[in-house]
């Protein structure tokens, strides 16, 4: 029986000839990430079962990213115990303030991954990496410290579903907006604990920013991860960033998918989800007259420079509507300081927008962009849940950079094409 891509790494890292769906495994990790959230709780953990120190420390890795820079006394202190973990244990891959960027924006930046890697995070969008090819999955902090202590983890081999993409998309329409098709269609649940597997000739048209945001709201509709086929694109990008070999796996011609989709690529429309789930998208045809009080771009999912060029290209020239505050958060220093370097700042600040410095913070509802009661946000972010960005009477739409910085100019929730024309 053939194996998926997700399947063919899993058993290379267990030193299998082959493993089947569901199937318990022990894998070898390439790498354990967590943040400033979930690595303290690791930490403790770790400490609890009495390692006594790091398994591989430049395969260990903390991003301060949720409540940096730190927003009051409780979040310096968690940030202070992973700086103290990680100086003690020579951790190669601390990224503080300064030096840090948003984690899932940050680890494909430094070259940190590449395909055919096994990488756990102690974070739900761990996901984002199989946009490069690798199994990449959230785990618990506890999973996180017995990584860290061992470089092992144990995995339920998934099932997949496989989709199969055509065609090229649209003028302003992104990833973003085949994503939330995807989860509108099949539903938040669509994927659970399977393995979303994206292949066909449409692969090669969406830049490996496109599949980036793909790949990290695979955990929206439940999947254990979401993968891409290794190309040209994807080598020529993980080359740029790292000298590591790598294997770019394939899936079997008879390989086991329990789900087929084709998606043409030429029929996505510019796509937003609103209140309460990733899975209540609508397309502009649907969407009436919807006032809004914020807009954010940035995040894991769509912090990256493409994502701010989209939206810079709408805002150039116009202005933050009245009564709207935008916020635009670059994911990576990098990004930050080419965005600087290439006006896109200037277009930003001259719209009437806030640009910050890397954080997840808005997204959820931590700082730079928490909603008051009654409010609602268009985010470019990945959750809509209550409460998800403030208040629970809060409302936030998710939707790509371009719609969001339409809607900021027009002050509800709108399209590009109302902005650009078509």
């Amino acid at each position: 029986m053939g194996m998926t891509m997700t399947q063919k790494i899993l058993a290379s890292h267990a030193g299998l000839d082959s493993v089947e769906a569901g199937q318990l495994v022990l894998v070898n990790l390439d790498r354990v990430l967590g943040n400033d959230i979930t690595s303290p709780v690791a930490i403790r953990e770790f400490e609890g079962i009495g390692a006594s120190t790091v398994y591989d420390k430049d395969k260990v890795t903390m991003v301060m990213d949720h409540f940096a820079p730190n927003k009051d006394i409780k979040a310096a202190t968690q940030c202070k115990m992973c700086r103290d973990f990680c100086e003690k244990h020579s951790v190669t891959h601390f990224y503080d303030v300064g030096r840090m960027g948003i984690e899932h924006a940050l680890l494909p930046e430094k070259g940190l991954v590449v395909p055919g890697d096994v990488v756990i995070g102690a974070d739900s969008h761990t996901c984002t990496y199989g946009a490069l090819g690798a199994f990449s999955t959230g785990v618990g902090s506890t999973d996180m410290a017995c990584g860290m202590a061992t470089g092992k983890a144990w995995f339920k081999v998934p099932s997949a579903i496989k989709f199969v993409l055509k065609g090229k998309l649209k003028k302003y329409v992104s990833g973003k907006d085949l994503i939330l098709h995807i989860i509108g269609k099949i539903g938040v649940d669509g994927a659970l604990y399977r393995s979303m597997e994206f292949v066909g000739e449409g692969v090669a048209s969406l830049t490996v920013y496109d599949r980036l945001t793909v790949a990290n709201m695979a955990i929206e509709a439940g999947a254990k991860n979401g993968i891409f086929e290794v190309d040209e694109q994807t080598a020529a990008y993980v080359k740029a960033r790292s000298d590591r070999e790598f294997v770019a796996y394939k899936a079997d011609e008879d390989a086991v998918y329990e789900e087929t989709y084709e998606i043409d690529l030429s029929a996505i429309e510019p796509t937003v989800a609103f209140p309460h789930l990733p899975e209540n998208t609508r397309t502009f045809d649907m969407i009436g007259e919807v006032k809004i009080d914020q807009v954010v771009i940035g995040s894991c999912t769509n912090g990256h420079y493409k994502d701010l060029e989209e939206a810079a290209e709408i805002l150039k020239g116009r202005t933050v509507a009245k009564g709207v505050r935008a916020i635009i958060i670059p994911a990576t220093q990098d990004i930050y300081m080419k965005a600087v370097e290439n006006g896109l700042v200037k277009i930003f600040v001259e719209a009437g927008c806030v640009v910050s410095t890397p954080t997840c913070g808005p997204c959820l509802g931590g700082h730079m962009g928490v909603l008051a009661a009654g409010e609602r946000a268009v985010a470019t972010t990945n959750r809509n849940f209550v409460g998800r960005m403030g208040h629970t009477t809060s409302e936030v739409y998710l939707a790509s950079p371009a719609v969001a910085a339409a809607s900021a100019v027009l002050g509800k929730v709108a399209s590009p094409y109302e902005v650009m024309g078509n």
